[in-house]
């Protein structure tokens, strides 16, 4: 079990896609999720707008191209498992910028397995399908420095490991010292455990995740943003058609700090 000094939220952020809002209202939830001290780091390329309290640094350089940042897969990520990671030490809980923190991140800290993360095959959701387990990169954790094997590998053949793999997901998910997972009901998919089912979607809003989660994924498409903008709107992909401003997606950004009217701007 760490300590709490030894305990770091780290996020990334690069490009225009998530504005410097996606990291404050993470760290912000965060800071009302979490008991004792922690570090919140961001690795980053942008620092503008970022609030006291959040530690940047730069996004380590593992060789790929600008071109390469926004391919499927978020293959940047890989910069994660570097040998020495600006010197930082301890136990990292990895959170994506697309995720709320609803309660208990101590207890993401207090599981000892090697690198445990969310698993995303057919059994995360409201009713389970039967189906292998899929090692997911949303939120897990790991000991920084410890798992420096996923990169040096990946650096020996950057070309091969990215045509073999569809995603860093699945390359990280096979190289890793080991592989576990968070207990069931803790990280649950908005896609999958809230969202209406097709036809309904177009009349009734998402159902509000249950106490009983921890975090709530978005992973893919919508995104939180996409469920606030201002207006009616779809939000969704067919067959699916959920329309309209989330009222409960609304009050988590604005209770942790979030601007609305960014959404008016960049967000496309």
């Amino acid at each position: 079990m760490t300590t709490p000094h030894d305990r770091i939220v780290l996020c990334m952020k690069w490009g225009p896609v998530f504005p410097a809002d996606y990291v404050n209202v993470l760290y912000t939830a965060t800071c009302k999720a979490m008991s004792g001290p922690f570090r919140f780091v961001c690795l980053t390329d942008e620092t503008n707008g970022l609030l006291d309290g959040i530690e940047a640094f730069p996004i380590p350089d593992i060789g790929l191209h600008p071109d390469q940042y926004y391919l499927a897969g978020v293959w940047r990520k890989l910069s994660l498992y570097v040998a020495d990671l600006h010197g930082l030490s301890g136990r990292c809980l990895f959170i994506d910028l697309d995720m709320m923190v609803l309660r208990d991140l101590d207890a993401f800290f207090d599981a000892p397995d090697p690198f445990i993360t969310t698993d995303m095959g057919q059994g995360w959701r409201a009713k389970p399908r039967p189906g292998p387990r899929e090692a997911g990169t949303c939120i897990f954790a790991f000991n920084i420095g410890q798992e420096a094997q996923i990169l040096d590998t990946f650096r020996a053949d950057p070309a091969q490991a990215m045509e073999r793999f569809k995603l860093e997901q699945d390359y990280v998910g096979a190289h890793a010292s080991s592989i576990s997972f968070w207990p069931e009901g803790w990280v649950i998919s908005f896609k999958r455990h809230l969202r209406q089912p097709i036809g309904k979607d177009l009349f009734f809003a998402p159902s509000p995740p249950p106490d009983s989660a921890k975090i709530l994924a978005f992973h893919g498409t919508p995104r939180p943003a996409d469920l606030i903008k201002p207006g009616h709107r779809f939000w969704d992909r067919l067959p699916h058609m959920g329309n309209g401003k989330v009222p409960w997606v609304t009050d988590y950004w604005t209770d942790n700090g979030g601007s609305l009217g960014a959404f008016d701007q960049s967000m496309g």
